[in-house]
């Protein structure tokens, strides 16, 4: 298959139902929320260590006898001085229980983030190939993320060795070389350098097919590195075509993403880059290797107009939304009381600071650019409520986490915000489209949950949870809509309507 054709592939089957294989690619913007929950819980347990043995007390005692206004910047002996008296207020904090709870949680947040994205790699790829087949994406999906996490974790791990190992060997025999003479150590790492990008480019191109290989031939870890190096031999054209769009599109999404850092499109381009780049890559790549297989049979394009996909799609979406919150008044409920309890959390945690620790709106809005904002806004609030939602298939708890978190967050900086007059002037406008949004994905990520669980125990068969994951794909689109809204009011209306009366 021509790369032309394979691309007219990829497009048709990302443009007909999207919503049966996008959720996983969603689903991979929620990885970070899931393994954090190793490092929160490790700092749960060292607040914990701290209210009670007392050393929090002592230092809310000292920060109250400080002076923890800075000195003019201008004058660094000053704030070196400054500085250095705030150091004894921090060393009842310096304890082995909490250094341990701290290196424990962050090696559980790594282990939880390489389990989580090999789960979750598994689903992925088994979606795309179910969809290359006329198949539903979401159940295969579902299937192979029980069926092959595991392989796709060893062949993670067997990449992740051989580029430790091919660096090692070249370091060694660079090091051994200049040992013996500078020059033929300059010769050796000349030569390392090269041999080892070709060696590196060459491992990178036959772990980009191994994936495909997995699914498509149902293999292992050996057997699909065997299959990919298979189809280089037999296809380098479209092996290296592959590559070159491979390349082409990441230096393009880098670029994209560095031009628009200083307009806050950053969050936009990373969110379009794992919702859809990553699927296209993964289609293209699997299009090429299944034909050599003869396994695929990629769909015909939709009949309809890419815009009046679109105009239809937030349709749904807002419907989709209205109609969840309808069916589920009880978990919002929930998610409600539990955000507003967290809110009320993070008020009292912070309280002993008010004045010491002041923060202020004013302050935060003086360089405030409105389209600048707005797109900030909106990719931001948008992937906290995308990961939110789909980190609740994790039976819940990253969800839950997800919610405690960024309302203590929230309770915490409005105790100590200056002029709270202004802060809830600022936050209404558009608060009244952003926190229900926010309360909607939370509910979404709670209800996955519980579906989640009830699939694992039987209870539910792996056709209802795609029905419901491919539900939640819908009511994102939907709290898009509300948080899009958000964004534009906040960017351009909140920063500035209430500053001639207050």
């Amino acid at each position: 298959m021509d790369l032309s054709t394979a691309v007219s592939a990829t497009v048709s089957t990302l443009r007909r139902r999207p919503a049966d294989l996008l959720p996983f690619y969603l689903l991979g913007t929620a990885v970070p929320v899931v393994a954090r929950m190793g490092l929160l819980v490790s700092l749960a347990g060292v607040y914990l260590h701290y209210e009670l043995s007392g050393r929090l007390g002592a230092v809310r005692d000292a920060f109250a006898d400080a002076d923890l206004a800075p000195p003019d910047v201008e004058d660094p002996e000053a704030l070196e001085r400054w500085a250095e008296g705030l150091i004894p207020a921090f060393e009842p904090l310096l304890t082995p229980t909490a250094g341990a709870l701290l290196v424990a949680g962050l090696l559980a947040t790594v282990l939880l983030a390489i389990l989580t994205y090999a789960a979750v790699s598994a689903g992925q790829m088994s979606a795309v190939v179910a969809r290359l087949r006329s198949e539903r994406g979401l159940t295969a999906g579902i299937a192979g993320v029980r069926e092959r996490w595991v392989t796709f974790l060893g062949l993670y791990v067997a990449e992740f060795l051989l580029w430790v190992g091919v660096v090692l060997l070249a370091s060694v025999a660079i090091a051994v070389a200049f040992v013996i003479n500078p020059f033929l150590g300059a010769v050796v790492a000349l030569g390392a350098f090269l041999v080892g990008a070709v060696v590196l480019v060459a491992i990178r191109i036959v772990f980009a097919f191994a994936p495909a290989s997995i699914v498509v031939d149902d293999a292992g870890v050996f057997g699909s590195l065997g299959g990919a190096g298979g189809f280089i031999r037999s296809n380098p054209a479209d092996a290296a075509a592959y590559l070159v769009v491979a390349i082409g599109v990441t230096v393009a999404i880098a670029s994209a993403a560095s031009g628009l850092a200083f307009l806050g499109g950053g969050a936009v381009v990373a969110l379009i880059s794992a919702v859809v780049v990553a699927p296209a890559l993964d289609l293209l790549k699997t299009v090429l290797y299944g034909d050599y297989r003869g396994t695929v049979d990629p769909v015909e394009p939709p009949a309809a107009s890419l815009r009046s996909q679109f105009s239809g799609g937030v349709r749904r979406g807002w419907r989709e939304m209205v109609g969840f919150v309808a069916r589920t008044p009880g978990t919002h409920l929930f998610v409600v009381a539990l955000g507003v309890g967290s809110g009320v959390v993070g008020w009292t945690i912070a309280e002993p600071f008010v004045g010491s620790v002041p923060t202020s709106i004013e302050a935060r809005l003086a360089d405030h650019i409105a389209p600048v904002a707005t797109l900030e806004f909106f990719g931001n609030n948008w992937t906290v409520a995308i990961s939110t939602a789909l980190g609740g298939v994790a039976l819940v708890i990253p969800a839950l986490s997800a919610i405690v978190f960024n309302g203590v967050v929230l309770g915490g900086t409005a105790a100590l915000e200056v002029n709270r007059e202004a802060l809830l002037a600022f936050v209404i406008p558009h608060g009244v489209f952003e926190i229900p949004a926010i309360f909607v994905a939370g509910a979404l990520g709670v209800h996955l949950g519980v579906v989640g669980w009830r699939t694992l125990r039987g209870r539910v068969s792996r056709e209802g949870f795609a029905d419901v994951l491919e539900n939640a794909f819908w009511v994102l689109m939907g709290v898009g809509i509300l948080l899009a809204i958000a964004a534009v009011i906040e960017g351009f209306i909140s920063p500035y309507y209430w500053r001639p009366f207050l």
